[in-house]
């Protein structure tokens, strides 16, 4: 049963969700849905199931090719969107520090968990200011403030650089009517954060169980004494971009059950 009333308070808005096939990304597209947008998410591959109200756009956003396919086709078919939701991103870096990386990996992780929002941005916002109004959010991480270096060095770089740009980015553009925020989760339950388990643990030849005790430990620990679910990092979300947080903007929302030791 649904306990929430939201009312269609984001009824007749387009929301993009981009890595909304899966994790936070489709908790997030199925909560705005429940608030009345119409949603379009994008991923490398379409999902075994889906909602069949979404637009679905098949798209590699770890490229400048990928992006540009996304916007043509937004502005073609919708116009523009309402909200964007820059959730994709990732790390599939190996364990071993920084003398395990290669500039390849650095550049793949740059491209996906930085320079894929920022195009996006610069293609559909035009829309949201001829408007003078609508919502951007990235999605960040806790290791923009917290990195891991053993296997997601160039993940918390990038995640650093994200929470930086999104600032400035609201700067610019809040008095024009767009808000811009970030996000950023700690340790979500996750397909992708099970597969970041499997490579810890492969790497270090220990058992997923001690991976896993390995991470918690290196976030000295986390209070509430479990990851987040996606539908907890949706609801945060949900709300941001309604019209109920009308004055929010320019700020990161932490959502990390405690992870972070510091105010």
């Amino acid at each position: 049963m649904n306990l929430y009333n939201f009312n269609n308070e984001l009824s007749g808005k387009i929301a993009l969700v981009t890595g909304g096939t899966k994790g936070a990304g489709k908790a997030i597209a199925e909560r705005l849905a429940q608030a009345g947008a119409k949603i379009i998410i994008t991923a490398r591959n379409e999902p075994e199931t889906m909602n069949n109200s979404f637009t679905f756009i098949a798209a590699h956003l770890g490229t400048a090719a990928g992006t540009t396919q996304v916007i043509d086709r937004i502005m073609k078919e919708f116009g523009g969107v309402d909200v964007l939701i820059n959730n994709m991103g990732g790390s599939e870096t190996p364990g071993g520090g920084f003398s395990a990386l290669t500039d390849k990996h650095w550049e793949d992780t740059l491209q996906t968990n930085l320079l894929a929002p920022i195009r996006l941005d610069k293609g559909l916002l035009p829309y949201m200011l001829k408007k003078a109004s609508g919502c951007i959010i990235h999605i960040a991480s806790i290791q923009g403030r917290l990195p891991l270096y053993d296997s997601t060095l160039p993940y918390a770089a990038a995640k650093a650089a994200l929470i930086n740009y999104s600032k400035s980015l609201s700067n610019e553009v809040a008095p024009k009517g767009v808000r811009v925020l970030t996000v950023s989760p700690g340790w979500i339950k996750t397909t992708s954060a099970i597969r970041m388990m499997e490579r810890l643990a492969e790497s270090a030849n220990v058992s997923i169980e001690k991976a896993t005790e390995g991470v918690m430990d290196s976030l000295g620990g986390i209070p509430m004494g479990r990851p987040a679910e996606p539908e907890e990092v949706a609801e945060l979300v949900g709300f941001l971009v309604s019209p109920r947080a009308a004055y929010l903007t320019g700020t990161e929302y932490v959502i990390d059950g405690g992870t972070i030791p510091t105010i």
